[in-house]
């Protein structure tokens, strides 16, 4: 079979379509003929080394993929190396998508998707009426964390993107106003300002942030006694500044983590949120953005693109382009 293989941890450069064995079920898992593969942000993490799971070379990235069991039935699963023809997949973490369902819907739900649907019920329990900021809002977390706080009755949706067209995107998707988290000097100070700004000059109750540095830092600052804070990236590898305990103590707010791992272990599994997410996109309330499709050869342009920010919503390795 052709799949993308890392025997290097480095950028883009590192990824090579070469042929590997076909896979053989085992110990559960069962094959899936895949037709296509979601690419994150946290691909490029595990290709340059720096992701929360250690990566042993060589290895295939990719972490969700849409295609046909033995069975013939069109599945979409979290894996390991979804980047290749065929991939083997455990039961828990694979589930039928239903007949009307794209390729990009079903990636972007199974990952994205239930991530946002985690950050938001799980680690932040948002209730109706408060302030949720969602930074990286034109990213495939970001687009679907924007809408399923609109649905969910926020107050008040404050969204952060590099670019006017990812500002007017997030906009469009329920976003009450649309910030550039690089304005100004790049102060923590100045995006802090900004936060609280939109928000009618008064602290913010949740804020989604997978950049880290000084927008976890501004954001930290701008949260309201008994706001939460919820990191699940480092897009910007700087780390922010470490919370002390004295700090949350004494303004009552509170930091936590999020990795989609653990979620997988919670009792159900991620089959209630799937169902949940593809009930929601069925209503109309829902939709996958679009990012862009490329050929497996084309791995590398993806990851390029990620990288310099270039994307939006979800994006789609074609297995058999």
């Amino acid at each position: 079979m052709r799949a993308v293989q890392v025997s290097e941890f480095g950028g883009p450069e590192v990824l090579h379509v070469v042929d590997l064995p076909d896979p053989t079920p085992r110990d559960g898992l069962r094959l899936i003929e895949v037709s296509a593969a979601g690419v994150n942000y946290a691909d490029l993490h595990q290709t340059a080394d720096d992701y929360l799971a250690p990566q042993t070379l060589p290895f295939v990235p990719g972490a969700e993929v849409v295609g046909a069991d033995a069975d013939g039935r069109r599945v979409v699963a979290l894996v390991q190396g979804g980047y290749a023809e065929k991939v083997l997949a455990h039961p828990a973490t694979t589930f039928a998508v239903p007949d009307g369902v794209d390729d990009t819907t079903a990636l972007a739900v199974v990952l994205q998707g239930t991530t946002a649907w985690h950050l938001l019920r799980t680690c932040t329990r948002m209730s109706q009426g408060e302030t949720v900021v969602v930074h990286a809002a034109a990213g495939g977390v970001g687009t679907l964390a924007v809408q399923l706080a609109r649905a969910w009755g926020a107050g008040r949706i404050i969204a952060t993107a590099s670019s006017p067209d990812k500002r007017d995107l997030a906009v469009s998707l329920g976003a009450d106003v649309a910030l550039d988290p690089g304005a100004a000097t790049g102060d923590p100070d100045d995006l802090r300002d900004a936060l609280l700004a939109a928000n009618d000059g008064r602290p913010v109750d949740i804020v989604l942030d997978m950049t880290g540095g000084r927008v976890f830092d501004a954001s930290f600052a701008a949260l309201a006694p008994f706001g939460r804070l919820v990191t699940y990236g480092l897009a910007s590898r700087v780390p922010p500044t470490p919370v002390s305990a004295g700090a949350l103590m004494s303004t009552s707010r509170s930091v936590s983590g999020f990795w989609l791992t653990h979620a997988t272990r919670l009792s159900g599994g991620l089959a209630p949120v799937v169902e949940e997410l593809l009930a929601l996109h069925a209503a109309g309330s829902l939709s996958a953005v679009a990012g862009g499709r490329y050929p497996l050869a084309d791995a590398r342009r993806a990851h390029v693109d990620l990288a310099a920010r270039r994307t939006t919503g979800k994006l789609v390795l074609d297995i058999h382009a």
